[in-house]
C-alpha cells in the first residue's frame, strides 16, 4: 500500500513516542518493500525542524538532531516536489483553517488518490480540523490518522 508519510511519524522512528512501535513497523515494511512511502519535498526540512525543537525541549541531547536526521533520511520516503500541488494545498489550508505545511501532505494524498495514498500523521490538531470539514478520517491502529477520502470544494488534482 502507498502512504503519504508525515514528518511526525518519521520523528517517532528516533524519538520515543506512544506511536513509535507502529511507526517503526511502518518503516520496516517500507524497507522490506511491503509499503511505499511518499512525502512532499518539504519533508526533510520539517524533520530537521522537529529534531531541533526536540533538542530545545530536552527530549534529545543537543547535537543528536544531526545524527537522527541522517538516520531518518536514510529511509526517506519517495519525495514529490510540492509545486505541483501547492495551489490545492492552499485551498485546503483556507478551507480547514490549518497550516499550509500540513495541507501539503493532504494535497499530495489527494492527488495520488485518497484510497491508494492515505496520510499517516501523528498531528491530531490538523486531523481534528479536517474531520470537522468534508474530510473523512479513520484512526489507524490507535496510533496515526489515515486520510480515507477528500471531498473539499474545488478541483481534484
Amino acid at each position: 500500500m502507498k502512504y503519504v508519510l508525515d514528518a511526525s511519524v518519521a520523528l517517532a522512528w528516533v524519538i520515543p513516542r506512544p506511536m513509535s512501535p507502529k511507526a517503526l513497523s511502518l518503516r520496516d515494511d517500507f524497507s522490506n518493500q511491503i509499503h511505499e512511502l511518499i512525502a512532499p519535498s518539504t519533508f526533510g526540512a520539517e524533520v530537521a525542524s522537529g529534531l531541533t525543537k526536540a533538542e530545545r525541549q530536552k527530549l534529545i541531547a543537543v547535537g543528536e538532531a544531526a545524527q537522527f536526521l541522517v538516520e531518518i533520511l536514510r529511509t526517506s520516503p519517495h519525495i514529490h516536489a510540492y509545486d505541483a500541488f501547492l495551489a490545492r494545498a492552499t485551498d485546503i489550508s483556507s478551507a480547514v483553517q490549518s497550516g499550509l505545511h500540513d495541507c501539503l501532505y493532504i494535497a499530495l494524498a489527494e492527488g495520488r488518490s485518497a484510497s491508494s495514498s492515505p496520510w499517516m500523521t501523528n498531528f491530531s490538531r490538523t486531523s481534528r480540523k479536517t474531520s470537522r470539514s468534508s474530510f473523512t478520517w479513520e484512526r489507524y491502529d490507535a496510533a496515526a490518522w489515515v486520510k480515507q477520502a477528500s471531498q473539499l470544494p474545488g478541483e481534484r488534482m
